[in-house]
């Protein structure tokens, strides 16, 4: 997946071994690949952008699809018209 490169990431390129490193000036991208092993999930690689392109994308190709950011939950649907009325005693 191709994600932004979040502030105070502390991880190195799985490709060239250097710090993947956050820069507010610049909004750097990074390829963050979940590795599985004979069906099995193992680890978590990391990759410069330009990295995981010079490394022939040993994982297949990057999913550019972007990030939904988590959306204020929806308020409850409106009582249907043909729903039957609930009677509350006091």
């Amino acid at each position: 997946m191709l994600r932004d490169v979040e502030p105070g990431s502390t991880v190195d390129c799985s490709h060239c071994g250097e710090r993947v490193k956050f820069q507010a000036k610049v909004r750097h991208k990074q390829v963050i690949c979940n590795v599985y092993e004979q069906g099995r999930w193992t680890r978590v690689e990391h990759f410069h952008t330009d990295c995981y392109e010079q490394a022939a994308e040993p994982h297949g190709e990057v999913d550019r699809t972007p990030v939904v950011r988590r959306r204020a939950a929806t308020s409850a649907p409106a009582a249907s018209s043909d729903a039957p009325a609930i009677a509350r005693s006091a």
